[in-house]
């Protein structure tokens, strides 16, 4: 019988141990496209993460409805619906933020994360943990995206939000805000995570290895006082 994930687990999961973008290495497009600034990776996935929680919401509560069959134009009809009111309502209300993002805004219908979700969890499971595993997966998406963002502003214009925090000596990296310094910032941020996982994975296994031996010595030694 497959084990319960907690409550806790479900929102927790998103933020690391199965992260979008450094983990399940998903919404590369966006990620890499419009994450020029820390602003416009914030708004990015704040986008997302609305239209991933309203879908989700919706697919959840209506799961035993939807034929097989037709499940995925459902789904897409679904997202689509909430991603043209973010698109409306980003032209009406932020629109220099909106021609920031240009396409990329009516791309999430498309973005695998937010369907992904959709075949893998929502369609199987009920609105409460539905909920929880959107917005956990949305936080860790918006962590990502504001971390890239964050990186590539500070080293390519010398500002972090519009504010200069470097000193006036400093000469911005040009590349960092072109799309060479995308790729380059995620594989530096991807090696930075793998060698931090392999360093905890290493003293796991050598915290296990050193209780094994210690077992089989104490088991040794009440050998011999027998």
């Amino acid at each position: 019988m497959k084990k319960k994930v907690t409550l806790s687990k479900e929102f927790l999961k998103g933020l690391w141990d199965q992260n979008p973008v450094f983990k399940q290495v998903l919404g590369m497009c966006p990620t890499l496209a419009v994450t020029v600034s820390a602003i416009n990776g914030i708004a990015m996935a704040l986008a997302t993460t609305f239209v991933l929680v309203s879908a989700s919401l919706i697919i959840s509560s209506i799961r035993k409805l939807i034929p097989t069959q037709v499940r995925i134009a459902a789904y897409i009809l679904i997202i689509a619906t909430f991603v043209t009111i973010v698109d409306l309502v980003m032209k009406a209300q932020f629109p220099e933020l909106s021609k920031s993002l240009g396409p990329y805004i009516p791309l999430i219908v498309v973005n695998c994360l937010i369907l992904g979700r959709q075949e893998a969890f929502s369609s199987k499971n009920t609105v409460f943990r539905s909920l929880l595993d959107s917005l956990g997966m949305g936080t860790g998406f918006l962590i990502a995206l504001f971390v890239l963002g964050s990186l590539r502003e500070i080293f390519g214009t010398g500002t972090i939000l519009g504010y200069t925090i470097m000193p006036s000596f400093y000469e911005p990296w040009l590349v960092m805000i072109l799309p060479a310094g995308a790729f380059l910032t995620l594989g530096l941020l991807f090696g930075a995570a793998n060698s931090y996982l392999q360093r905890k994975d290493k003293i796991e296994k050598n915290y296990l290895v050193e209780k094994y031996l210690k077992a089989k010595r104490d088991a040794e030694q009440a050998g011999e006082a027998i």
